[in-house]
């Protein structure tokens, strides 16, 4: 696989919603007392489960950064 065929992947809409969709959700649980960003990647990993490896995976990068950002 080469780069371009990547950032194509990358970019493609589907992708990016889940990205901001799990930045929106790991804001929302690093918000929440008691609820770090680990903990939050760890309860939302079964929401991933039905996507595609690529789109799953920055889901749970983006929630982890927003649990950062929110806590």
């Amino acid at each position: 696989m080469d780069v371009l065929s990547s950032l194509a992947q990358l970019f493609e809409f589907s992708t990016l919603w889940t990205i901001a969709l799990g930045t929106l959700g790991g804001l929302i649980i690093g918000a929440l007392p008691g609820l770090t960003a680990t903990m939050g990647v760890a309860l939302l990993i079964p929401m991933t489960f039905g996507m595609a490896p690529v789109v799953g995976l920055n889901m749970l990068i983006g929630i982890y950064i927003g649990g950062i950002y929110g806590g």
